[in-house]
């Protein structure tokens, strides 16, 4: 066979379709095998002879212990290496079938007619009661389909045809073939759909697949010569690739890189799309037209080629037309009193877009139909929008025009399925539509099993999809129906599908827990059989030791975790058993046991299990977390940096992890003095104020660099959350030891305004927290054009440039006082003397004038309220320490002392009038306005304070303040 013709059937088999030219031009065995493939006949192809060599089974001898046997031990034909392309060819047409064989009878249907035991080939010498049963071959296949202490779901239909596509698709190198990492991409897709919680492959290896896979975009398999020079990419194919690339990102947590190649396979096929409004009417009884969400989208691939249908494919129509009858499953009617079943859209164009859009000239209410591969792609837009977006109506509005898009014009099975399972989805917490959503839920389940639409269209799109498997769907259904509080049918579901856990958590509802606790005993002590351990051990009740050492340990691992939940007093014993059963492979056993020591204050234990459990499945971001914190705990920072970093990684979102990140980092390389540990670490998210300041005889010791580092994950963890006042307090803190002034402004004043109640998402009590150390430190920095931070000769050049930005910081201060801080905060003295200060450098005196008396006015204990008790909401931070600007009381002792530095303060505020008074009275002449007299306010200030203190009359400052009055008279 020629490069060129393998090359054709590789692509034909990635788009599952069929080539008709190469009928006439290929005549090898592998070239009949694809051509049945992709015609869904899958029987003919694993019956044929090449696989039937392939197939042939040797039994070992000693059947008592097969048990311990590998599925590869069973299959040494596996291992045998090929060099001839043909050979390479018809191996992978084989994996592949095996894996399109276990897709379809577990996610598309129809249900296959045959067994795993069919397509085997025993020799003629292997006795009839031979122990490869099915029973067997599924589940040996589902024990070793368990990946890093995950389970594979144990009543998956025909596991061991994946565990035979693995052997296949891994076992040979196909050197000559280049779509082999294409495959692997889908057979770990597949694997990972099937295992209760997702599991990263380890790192180099997802790695070296991701190289395999970015080199395939510029190769020949994705490319296209359409002339001697020119080779151009194939849209289809490299669309294809990006897109199965960013479900496997998004199966793995990874949403924004998941993101970046949804967007890249629209760029590839050239779809146009822009989500913009247009009127029309959602109800029956609407009487105006208002501006709908719609999308605009419009295909730039040809339908025609896709819908071309060749005369391998077992097609009903043979018309090329987009207007052809496509079977697909039932889209069900609303039939609301009040909502239409669809928006109604009463004019031509959109409300918002302009001529200078491409897609202006389109009809909202009538587009032309979409390429099911573009199709394909809005559905995975609308999976990133899902999951990088909080649950609330504005998602819901967001993703219901992509999906109305896509149900308008049905092409093929697949796409319309998971089209209608987001629109269930959707509507699922809305009163109108909650019960078209359960209804088209189970419809969707029904639908499968059935042959209305042939095997080739429902698997021709199904990789370009993240479509959910049979028993995830019906426990889909079963959540659903206990959301709506009919717990029996949920039971129901949950019991048939065999998910002990989701039945304990029905019975807990059901205020019954003892219930989930006798079904987890009965199955762990043989009293309740699963139904693979009953098909395999046959229909005998009693069960022998050995027999249930058979049991899958995983499995069995997961139910002593799910007893140690149901029985705190015995949790450590339970979930002790459970790493033991699993032979030191349960991760689930690990996380529970390492929260167990957690909850308990044991944190060097518990970071022992955590990181146990991490190194199993890095992809648990809530294990990672508790590890970080417990690391935390015993002030392993480097260890809680690594933990949280791998959190945020995770999830971008998680603000929690990014300000206890950001601990971290300020704590990392500090020496700590005495047996103290320094601050606390804030491990829950708690934020307080002083965890950012830590111990000020210690601060300078922390690293310039990992200030910075701090600085930067506070600022990103605030933009997913906004409105936590304690993380703005730190990013405050942190942004004035780095010397990012601005900054520091910009986060005290949202500190201020979240803790005032005038925030989104304060509602606080206590009062407003203002820090006045940072405040006069801003000031500081304005008055004398200087950084004022800790680290000013490490930052020559940053000096340099806030020296040349001042002014610029000198109006943020300003904006900061008048708009923020002064109208909420109106009692406070060192407020209005640092206010003060900022307007005597700006020139602006008769403000000065106002703030310094406000500050003598609103001083506790001071000469402005001497005799008079002055209580403040206000909480004033200085440090570490806080304190009440109120005066709750006075001290019994230094009366005398005490008022002679009153008399001090009157006579600087004195000075200050003399000083400032003038200019003060002229600028406010020059504006027009009377002018108030300083000797008049100046001599106020001298005779109220001197009234008020009376009883030291005798004292030798008193004659100070008689003589002070006397020169204010002159």
């Amino acid at each position: 066979m020629r490069e060129e013709d393998r090359l054709s059937i590789e692509k034909a088999l990635l788009l599952w379709r069929w080539d008709p030219s190469l009928s006439s031009s290929v005549q090898e065995p592998s070239a009949e095998l694809a051509q049945a493939l992709l015609a869904g006949d899958l029987k003919k192809v694993l019956t044929s002879p090449p696989a039937r060599d392939l197939f042939l089974v040797r039994v070992p001898r000693g059947s008592t212990a097969i048990q311990h046997y590998l599925l590869s031990a069973f299959f040494p034909t596996f291992s045998t290496q090929t060099q001839d392309p043909e050979s390479e060819l018809t191996h992978l047409i084989i994996g592949i079938t095996c894996l399109q064989a276990f897709i379809q009878a577990n996610w598309t249907g129809p249900n296959l007619d045959f067994t795993p035991s069919d397509i085997l080939v025993f020799p003629t010498s292997t006795p009839d009661d031979h122990p490869l049963t099915d029973a067997f071959l599924n589940s040996k296949s589902t024990s070793e389909l368990s990946y890093n202490g995950e389970p594979a779901y144990h009543l998956s239909t025909h596991p061991f045809l994946l565990r035979l596509a693995q052997l296949i698709l891994t076992s040979q190198s196909f050197t000559h073939l280049a779509s082999t990492p294409w495959w692997h991409l889908r057979l770990l897709l597949t694997h990972q759909n099937i295992l209760d919680e997702p599991v990263s492959p380890p790192e180099p290896e997802l790695t070296a697949l991701e190289s395999k896979l970015a080199s395939l975009l510029t190769s020949a398999l994705c490319t296209t010569t359409t002339t001697t020079t020119t080779i151009t990419s194939n849209p289809e194919l490299s669309a294809r690739l990006l897109l199965e690339h960013g479900i496997l990102k998004h199966v793995l947590g990874q949403d924004k890189s998941a993101a970046e190649l949804f967007v890249q396979a629209a760029r590839s096929t050239g779809l146009q799309y822009e989500l913009t409004g247009a009127l029309g009417k959602r109800t029956k009884f609407q009487q105006t037209d208002l501006s709908q969400l719609v999308l605009l989208a419009q295909s730039n691939l040809q339908i025609d080629d896709v819908e071309k249908k060749d005369d391998v494919a077992t097609t009903t129509t043979t018309t090329t037309t987009t207007t052809e009858r496509v079977v697909v499953p039932q889209s069900l009617a609303l039939n609301d009193d009040t909502l239409l079943e669809q928006t109604q859209f009463t004019s031509s164009s959109s409300t918002t877009s302009t001529s200078s859009s491409p897609l202006h000239h389109l009809d909202p209410g009538s587009q032309p139909s979409l390429h099911p591969l573009d199709q394909s792609i809005l559905l995975s837009l609308c999976l990133n929008i899902k999951n990088t977006s909080p649950t609330h109506g504005l998602t819901t509005e967001q993703i219901s025009p992509y999906i109305s898009r896509v149900l308008t014009h049905p092409l093929n099975w697949s796409i319309h399925t998971t089209a209608l399972l987001l629109r269930s989805r959707l509507e699922a917490n809305r009163t109108r539509t909650v019960e078209r959503a359960t209804l088209q839920l189970q419809a969707l389940i029904d639908q499968m099993p059935t042959s209305d639409s042939t095997v080739r269209e429902r698997l021709e799109y199904f990789y370009a999809l993240h479509l959910p498997s049979r028993w995830v769907l019906e426990r889909e259904l079963a959540e659903r129906f206990a959301s709506l509080g009919v717990f029996k049918s949920a039971l129901e579901v949950y019991e048939r599908l065999e998910m002990w856990e989701d039945v304990v958590k029905c019975y807990s509802s059901l205020e019954r827990p003892e219930k989930g606790i006798a079904i987890v005993r009965d199955l762990l002590e043989g009293r309740k059989r699963e139904v693979d351990a009953v098909l395999k051990e046959g229909k005998n009740q009693s069960v022998s030791a050995e027999k249930r050492a058979i049991l899958d340990r995983t499995r069995e691992a997961k139910l002593w975790c799910l007893l140690g939940d149901l029985e705190p007093h015995q949790a450590k014993d339970h979930y002790t058993k459970a790493w033991s059963v699993s032979r030191a492979t349960s991760g689930r056993a690990m996380r529970s046991l390492g929260g167990w020591h957690f909850s308990r204050g044991e944190y060097a234990e518990a970071v022992v299990c955590l990181r146990c459990a991490v190194a199993m499945n890095p992809l648990m971001a809530r294990s990672w977390f508790v590890l970080g914190c417990a690391c935390m705990r015993v002030e392993d920072w480097a260890g809680a940096t690594e933990a949280f970093g791998r959190c945020v990684r995770i999830d971008e979102e998680d603000a929690e992890s990014w300000s206890n990140l950001a601990g971290c980092w300020l704590r990392m390389g500090k020496i700590v003095s005495g047996s103290g540990g320094g601050a606390d670490a804030k491990d829950e998210g708690e934020g307080e104020e002083s965890e950012a300041k830590g111990d000020e005889t210690s601060q300078h010791q922390v690293p310039f660099e990992n200030k910075i580092l701090a600085w930067r994950a506070l600022k990103q963890g605030l933009k997913y959350s906004y409105d936590n006042w304690k993380m703005w307090y730190n990013y405050m803190v942190v942004s004035v030891d780095v010397g990012e002034l601005f900054e520091a402004a910009r986060a005290l004043g949202r500190v201020v305004e979240e803790t005032s109640g005038s925030g989104s998402g304060s509602g606080r009590s206590g009062g407003v927290v203002l820090d006045a150390d940072v405040l006069e430190r801003l000031v500081d920095a304005v008055t004398k054009d200087a950084v004022g931070t800790a680290e000013a000769v490490q930052q020559g050049e940053q000096q340099q440039q806030q020296q040349q930005s001042s002014g610029g910081l000198s109006r943020t201060v300003t904006q900061l006082f008048e708009q923020t801080i002064l109208p909420r905060v109106s009692s406070d003295s060192r407020v209005f003397h640092a206010y003060g200060r900022l307007m005597t450098h700006q020139g602006r005196w008769g403000d000065a004038v106002k703030a310094y008396m406000d500050a003598y006015r609103n001083r506790s204990g001071g000469a402005g309220t001497w005799g008079v008790v002055v209580a403040s909401p206000v909480k004033v931070v200085s440090g570490d320490q806080e304190s009440s600007s109120g005066a709750g009381g006075e001290e019994v002792g230094g009366e005398v002392q005490r008022w002679r530095e009153a008399v001090r303060e009157v006579e600087g505020v004195v000075d200050m009038l003399r000083n400032f008074g003038p200019r003060a009275q002229e600028e406010q002449e020059g504006e027009g306005t009377a002018g108030g007299k300083w000797r008049m306010q100046a001599r106020s200030v001298v005779r109220t304070f001197m009234g008020r203190s009376k009883e030291y009359e005798d004292e030798p400052e008193w004659e100070r303040l008689v003589e002070l009055l006397e020169e204010l008279k002159n």
